[in-house]
């Protein structure tokens, strides 16, 4: 057991159990025990890897498709280039460094981060120091946006519930024999999940990110209002259904109850729920990221970084390429979806 696990095994004592969005707030976000608060979790010697992680291409042609949605809509000046979680700045410094050639495109800008661990902060200073961090979306400049969020939305706080006839059972967090379990709150109505009585049957279990609405609607307001484009990347699908949550550690599987704190709790992004909440912007369709990527050029890129590898390194770019592209890899399991104004085509692509 963790220390951050006795601390919620004593709110367990004296307040009850406690939902999952509580549990993985505290895991993640607790200021002296959680995951993001404590750790580097990026890379080989982390738990997980990213895709700007895996190679340059992924941060470079997101730079030139956000660039380019600033061109198509009359290059404005000022701009907030912004980024929700991000992780140790690779994906931004990628961005910037493609677009420096872009005319006017640096003069316009101001960089600005999302993140609220002190840690992560430090290591995305060292990257890009020329940033402004902000705790919340609602800080950010009022100004054209373009904003990535590139597997942000996956680590945000979810609950779980199971349906029982008309009403829902919550899964709950409690504690037994010492250890953190899962427990089912008692059946009732819900009418946050109201709609979804049409296409679930008893037993089903869907999952809700109470945090999603209010941060889509705050970036499609700026957007639809100020004008810009938002490319979220994450992995997920279409309307959630089924247990998604998991946790990872040294870039293996673990128990999510098993040492909070210490090893990385997500879960598969509903891209119907971004959707739900895009108005007053538009959103694109939901894209596979491999088809996203070869549809800006991937593989022409792939090419000419190739020039000049040889052994190992050549074998490591080529993997890099399939990884971020193959259906069996990322290409299919990761999504992509735009929002923009609604006098402006979506960015590069992606289709209306």
């Amino acid at each position: 057991m963790t220390a951050l696990a006795d601390l919620i095994r004593a709110r367990i004592a004296r307040d009850g159990p406690i939902n999952i969005a509580s549990f993985m707030a505290d895991a993640l976000m607790h200021p002296l025990h959680g995951y993001y608060a404590t750790n580097d979790p990026f890379g080989a010697a982390g738990d997980f890897t990213t895709a700007p992680e895996i190679s340059q291409m992924f941060g470079e042609l997101i730079g030139l498709a956000l660039a380019q949605a600033w061109l198509d809509q009359g290059a404005p000046d000022p701009v907030t280039l912004a980024e929700l979680g991000p992780g140790r700045g690779t994906l931004m410094a990628d961005i910037l460094r493609a677009t420096a050639a872009v005319p006017g495109f640096h003069a316009a800008l101001t960089v600005h981060f999302v993140e609220t661990s002190p840690h992560l902060r430090a290591l995305q200073a060292a990257l890009v120091p020329q940033a402004t961090w902000h705790d919340r979306i609602d800080t950010l400049p009022q100004a054209p946006l373009l904003l990535v969020a590139n597997e942000f939305f996956d680590a945000l706080p979810i609950r779980q519930f199971i349906r029982a006839g008309t009403g829902w059972r919550e899964r709950m967090v409690g504690a037994q024999d010492g250890a953190l379990c899962f427990g089912l709150s008692e059946p009732a109505p819900l009418a946050l999940l109201a709609a979804r009585l049409a296409d679930t049957q008893d037993g089903d279990l869907v999952e809700h990110c109470p945090a999603l609405p209010g941060i889509i609607t705050s970036i499609a307001q700026r957007i639809a209002t100020k004008g810009g484009a938002a490319l979220i990347i994450d992995y997920g699908d279409w309307q959630s259904l089924g247990d998604t949550l998991q946790a990872l550690a040294r870039h293996a599987p673990a128990d999510p109850l098993a040492a909070p704190g210490q090893a990385d709790l997500t879960a598969h992004v509903d891209f119907a729920a971004i959707a739900a909440h895009a108005a007053p912007a538009r959103h694109s369709r939901l894209t596979p990221q491999g088809l996203f990527l070869e549809r800006l050029g991937i593989t022409a890129r792939a090419q000419k970084l190739a020039t000049g590898l040889t052994g190992p390194a050549l074998d490591a770019h080529i993997a890099a390429h399939r990884r971020l592209t193959h259906p069996a890899e990322m290409g299919e399991l990761f999504k992509v979806m735009a929002l923009y104004p609604g006098t402006a085509m979506p960015p590069p692509g992606l289709d209306a």
